[in-house]
């Protein structure tokens, strides 16, 4: 999977744990020698970053005799390197977004083509619900994969496989919503928090029985064959039989946890809510969460509790349209930062972006800040909870000092300013924490942070009762967070 949160151990992992570091040093310098001595002698040329950890990872799973990889694409599918496996026993395509446009498209049908790209011959594959058009491009996909023969696997074909004649094509099965596997048991529980998880979940369960099929097991619901002369274009995909989970499945659903997806740390009065979301839906679904659960209440005025938005994204994103989805959450500070840990060259390699400069991600960072700025200008009156709203005026402006650096607005009251932005994450969390969070080392008390606007943030941070942040845009940011505030998974 990827990418990786703190470790990039995390991106290959057998029965749910990252490789040990001994097995990682063991089969990257294995796998970079065969390579290295084997590479085209002209080009001199090397697998890219992902590119040569796929090859690792595969590697791994080979030598260490897994019996069953499940493999997450990089970027959209139909060109990623991951899509290299000719016989998969099961394909899924979970709910799309707009994400990196610029590789797959800028429209969700153009998106769905790629996405459908992992399908198969014979081989069966499901989806969740999706809009009309891009559903009926999957379908397409699905038709487009013509093949005489396969071998089958438990599908539609006797125990044991064995050459059979089937459909042309890729079968391709909508999946029945959460509900479906509830009827006649109990209410399934989930370890992952968001009404979003519902459909990965039913997804999830999907691929399972497929899986657990093929090695034999029975009364999992069967599915029907799709007719080979039946036309998949402009006709609604099937939808596959519900059916009645098994007790591991039903564990494994209470039982999942998935780092930076929906979770939430108490630190003392400040609880941090980390969230990787990076599209306009995930926001969404991340917003509903966060509301859900750190907002149930209306907020209170007298200061005992404070919200603060700590942002970074990056790539082609539209950014603004990601910020304006989060004005409902009703934020009192927003913070700016890159996803660099530490200003200092001795970071973590782990969780180095080699090319992004941290100009380039400072500059990023300035401008999410003005839009947000913007953004409160914009809502100004609407809302009573918003402050008087800031007048920006020209370019922003940094503001060094001893060896930190503190970015905001150039208002003439920078006390009223609600939007910050800071060189590394770091120094972000310390602001945030003031002190308060005993997994973080509190900020210098003199000139660490010395301007007027975070002084005076400073004050209402200290005396709060509670501090709910929400830390979002970026698994690369969540990750970086999670190194500070939960120093283990470094280990």
């Amino acid at each position: 999977s990827s990418p990786h949160l703190v470790q990039v151990r995390e991106r290959i992992r057998i029965n749910g744990q990252p490789i040990s570091k001994d097995l990682f040093n063991k089969y990257f310098w294995l796998v970079y020698n065969r390579l290295d001595e084997t590479k085209d002698p002209v080009h001199a040329s090397m697998p890219a970053y992902f590119r040569f950890l796929t090859i690792m990872a595969f590697h791994v799973f080979l030598q260490e005799k897994v019996d069953l990889a499940v493999v997450e694409v990089g970027i959209g599918g139909a060109y990623d390197c991951t899509n290299i496996i000719r016989a998969p026993v099961v394909c899924g395509v979970s709910a799309l977004g707009i994400d990196h446009t610029s590789i797959l498209g800028d429209t969700m049908e153009k998106i769905a083509w790629q996405k459908g790209g992992i399908f198969k011959p014979g081989v069966p594959a499901f989806t969740v619900a999706q809009p009309e058009r891009p559903l009926e491009v999957l379908r397409e996909r699905a038709q487009e994969r013509k093949v005489s023969w396969w071998r089958g696997c438990g599908f539609g074909v006797p125990q044991g496989g064995g050459l059979s004649l089937l459909s042309p094509q890729c079968p391709l099965y909508l999946c029945p919503e959460l509900d479906e596997f509830e009827e006649g048991c109990q209410v399934l529980e989930l370890g992952l928090a968001g009404a979003h998880q519902r459909s990965n979940a039913a997804l999830a369960l999907q691929l399972a029985r497929t899986w657990l099929q093929c090695r034999g097991c029975q009364g999992l619901g069967e599915l029907k064959e799709v007719p080979s002369n039946t036309e998949l274009a402009g006709r609604p995909v099937p939808l596959a039989p519900a059916f009645r989970p098994t007790d591991a499945m039903i564990q494994g659903l209470r039982d999942t946890e998935w780092l930076g997806r929906t979770q939430v740390l108490s630190h003392g009065p400040v609880t941090w809510y980390l969230d990787g979301a990076h599209t306009t839906s995930s926001i969404q679904a991340c917003v509903r969460w966060f509301r859900q659960a750190a907002l149930n209440q209306d907020k209170l005025h007298d200061g005992s509790e404070v919200r603060v938005l700590l942002f970074n994204a990056t790539g082609d994103r539209d950014t603004a349209a990601l910020l304006k989805l989060l004005l409902p959450c009703h934020f009192d500070y927003a913070v700016f930062c890159p996803n660099f840990t530490e200003v200092s060259v001795a970071d973590s390699a782990d969780q180095q972006n080699f090319n992004v400069t941290l100009e380039n991600a400072l500059t990023r960072c300035l401008e999410n800040q003005q839009t947000w700025t913007q953004l409160l200008e914009e809502k100004g009156g609407q809302d009573p909870w918003l402050p008087a709203p800031l007048r920006v005026g020209g370019l922003l402006q940094p503001a060094p000092a001893r060896g930190s650096l503190l970015l905001v607005p150039p208002v003439p009251r920078p006390l009223n300013c609600s939007a910050l932005v800071f060189p590394c994450l770091a120094q972000a969390l310390q602001w945030v924490a003031q002190g308060r969070d005993p997994h973080l080392a509190a900020p210098a008390a003199s000139g660490a942070h010395p301007h007027p606007a975070a002084s005076s943030g400073a004050v209402l941070l200290r005396e709060a009762a509670a501090i709910r942040v929400l830390v979002t845009g970026s698994l690369h940011l969540v990750g970086g967070a999670l190194r500070l505030l939960d120093p283990a998974l470094s280990q």
